[in-house]
């Protein structure tokens, strides 16, 4: 997920830890290079069987397919080869080929990305409105901002959804988040935009979510339904705010450098079949989204529903983020202004 702080130049020990998680990956497969074929380490933090996952799978099997064999695809959800994080650092020096997370995670590299990626919260009107920004004219500029400041191009774009509020108690008006903690991904603007809404926003890493419901270091939590029926949150917590706060878009994030050395016949088979799938996907995302809300209500979960005037109470209270976000650079205020613009 995008969904952790990606520091601009990561540090020495993360840096370390990624190249040993990446070193065990390599034992994993090391005949590759002897075949003569083209290892591609496809590593990611999403849950096993999320309309992401299964995604990832059909693009690893197809990659091997349409390449002839050329490209050695292996697959590695959940993090397997290391957290979110370290994932992103990897896909950056090239230590794996293909992660995925949210354009938001730019934040400090490139906030006009992360503008793309929802921030500041309540930049999105629907999911109409994302692929006029994303499938647009736009997406190959984002793609070559991305190229330059990461190291890594974004082939094509995946999601989640819209995120929602997971809470131990009831949240159905503003009121209601006074003093909750809630776990944030390690993001300025995601802190801030909670803190705009008076809640406790609690950074911790992905991972320690589960735990820290159960032993009360925060109170709840903000995600997509995928994610909270993959990860098992709503056994520690009962109640889910509708609040589509934040629609989180997901790039294919594919080492430039890498996809730069491939001959031009399957760069086309990375980009092109990256395309085709990621679309199919974020149409299945869709259309399952209803079934995952009612896995959850079946589960026990206690659904709230908020009504528009509530939800604008929600919007006013953090709609003075978009100048802050926006004087990061004149980029990003043009950005958000094209993503305003988009919005029909």
């Amino acid at each position: 997920m995008s969904d952790q702080h990606v520091p601009a130049r990561p540090s020495r020990r993360r840096f370390v830890t990624g190249l040993g998680a990446a070193a065990a990956a390599w034992h994993l497969a090391p005949p590759a290079l002897a075949q003569g074929k083209i290892p591609c380490r496809i590593a990611h933090s999403e849950a096993i069987g999320s309309p992401l996952t299964l995604a990832f799978e059909k693009y690893t099997a197809l990659l091997r397919e349409r390449s002839g064999g050329r490209i050695d695809a292996q697959h590695f959800p959940a993090s397997q080869l290391g957290s979110y994080t370290q994932l992103i650092e990897q896909s950056r020096i090239g230590t794996i080929q293909v992660t995925t997370g949210g354009p938001d995670t730019e934040e400090a590299v490139a906030p006009e990305i992360a503008a793309t990626g929802g921030a500041p919260g309540f930049i999105y009107k629907d999911e109409a409105h994302v692929d006029r920004v994303l499938n647009g004219p736009g997406a190959a500029e984002i793609s070559a901002i991305a190229r330059k400041k990461t190291g890594v191009e974004f082939v094509a774009y995946g999601e989640v959804g819209f995120r929602h509020l997971l809470s131990k108690r009831p949240v159905a008006k503003l009121e209601d988040l006074k003093g909750l903690k809630i776990r944030t991904p390690e993001l300025k603007i995601w802190v801030d935009f909670w803190r705009k809404l008076g809640a406790n926003p609690t950074p911790l890493p992905y991972a320690e979510q589960y735990s820290a419901l159960s032993t009360g270091v925060i109170d709840g939590l903000e995600a997509d339904y995928f994610s909270i029926l993959g990860f098992k949150w709503f056994e520690q917590a009962k109640n889910l705010t509708l609040s589509y706060h934040w629609f989180l878009p997901k790039a294919v994030r594919v080492n430039a450098k890498w996809l730069d050395g491939l001959p031009p016949d399957l760069q086309q088979v990375v980009r092109d079949t990256a395309r085709e799938v990621f679309a199919e996907q974020r149409a299945q995302n869709r259309a399952k989204a209803d079934e995952a809300l009612a896995q959850l209500q079946k589960a026990g979960v206690n659904v709230i529903r908020l009504p528009d005037a509530e939800k604008q109470r929600w919007v006013a209270a953090t709609q003075s983020l978009f100048d802050e976000f926006g004087a990061k650079s004149p980029e990003t205020k043009a950005m958000i202004a094209r993503i305003a613009a988009l919005r029909g």
